[in-house]
């Protein structure tokens, strides 16, 4: 919950389980301070780090990539400290890449328990990794690096506005209930250059990039089943990230919400009341048979938006068996529509889980 990434997949699944007392909650008064909130919340039993976006090689090619880092706490207890050995959390990894001229997506997947410092996520400064996948902060830049088979990603990118905190009082809600929240704040435009590797070959790339960090320990109810998530970026410089938290019923759940972020930085929190999201088309998968609302149709009466959003290639279905074990749909979007009153476009990433099974099923 991208995104809204709050989608963590297995790390939310497990969320949903009884919290125990020695895992922090989210609740209201919380205060970010950056850099030191960029980096891991250990006292917090699940966290991630999310980057989308968009890539560009000089030949015009064009592509989406996913790099995504989770963790789910394990233990607490200070007597692990003193063994290298001691499961303390565990780490997922996600590394996709679209490419929609050559109608072509591929994704990766890893898992860690940590031991040995295979994996893990500082909490002095922003590093964390998995294996030779990396996520880091070097001054203002965030540097990130992820590679499988033919397929290399390495990144520098340079945030262009500030973070901007998700929903009321530091905390977004998910569901009724003390501490059914996370913390949750996006860098909703990076930009930066980097090179990708594909098939043996190197090619420098452009990117315009999204980034989502989150952080809690209970925030789904047991009547929800899935969200639909966005993370979009118009051209005039307009950001907007939604969650639609899907009930039972079909129906979205009061808690769904949202932010829209203006050019000069300003944002706006948006209620569940506050914008209509409703599907337009769909694609199903010929591997896990999950229909998935991959057109959407999006109105945010108050920011003067109304939008359409489409993917660029509609078969982006991770199948993570090897990590989280969870079937989702995420991938990269184009967006047109108008922004008060005038034509406009843009690009994102779009989120869409519960669809190919009931989202519990793996607890």
């Amino acid at each position: 919950m991208r995104s809204f990434r709050f989608f963590a997949l297995v790390l939310l699944l497990l969320t949903a389980m009884p919290v125990r007392a020695e895992w922090r909650q989210a609740l209201p008064g919380y205060r970010f301070a950056f850099p030191r909130d960029h980096a891991a919340h250990p006292e917090f039993k699940t966290e991630w780090w999310y980057y989308t976006g968009h890539l560009t090689a000089a030949d015009g090619r064009a592509f989406g990539y996913q790099i995504t880092f989770f963790r789910t706490g394990v233990a607490r207890s200070p007597k692990l400290k003193r063994s290298r050995w001691a499961l303390r959390s565990i780490y997922f990894a996600h590394f996709a890449l679209t490419g929609p001229q050559e109608k072509r997506f591929r994704y990766f997947e890893k898992a860690s328990r940590g031991a040995l410092g295979t994996a893990g996520a500082a909490t002095s400064r922003y590093r964390v990794w998995l294996d030779d996948w990396e996520a880091a902060l070097h001054g203002r830049t965030h540097r990130l690096k992820a590679s499988a088979g033919t397929v290399a990603l390495s990144l520098d990118l340079t945030p262009a506005k500030p973070p901007v905190i998700h929903g009321q009082n530091g905390v977004s809600a998910k569901s009724e209930g003390r501490g059914r929240a996370s913390h949750y704040y996006s860098l909703t435009r990076l930009a930066g250059k980097g090179t990708l590797k594909l098939d043996n070959r190197t090619i420098p790339v452009q990117a315009q990039s999204w980034m989502d960090h989150e952080f809690g320990s209970n925030q789904l109810a047991p009547d929800q089943v899935g969200w639909d998530w966005f993370s979009l970026q118009l051209e005039d410089g307009t950001d907007l990230m939604l969650y639609r938290m899907r009930l039972a019923s079909g129906k979205a759940d009061r808690f769904s919400s949202g932010t829209l972020l203006f050019p000069n930085g300003k944002s706006l929190h948006l209620r569940r009341s506050d914008f209509r999201a409703e599907p337009s088309g769909f694609w199903q998968s010929r591997l896990s048979g999950g229909r998935y609302p991959v057109r959407w149709r999006i109105e945010v009466p108050s920011g003067q938006l109304a939008l359409a959003i489409e993917p660029t290639l509609e078969s982006q279905e991770l199948m993570t068996r090897l990590s989280t074990g969870v079937t989702y749909w995420e991938g990269s979007v184009r967006i047109s529509g108008k922004r008060q009153g005038k034509p406009t476009r843009g690009v994102g990433y779009m989120e869409l889980t519960g669809y190919a099974e009931a989202f519990r099923k793996k607890i």
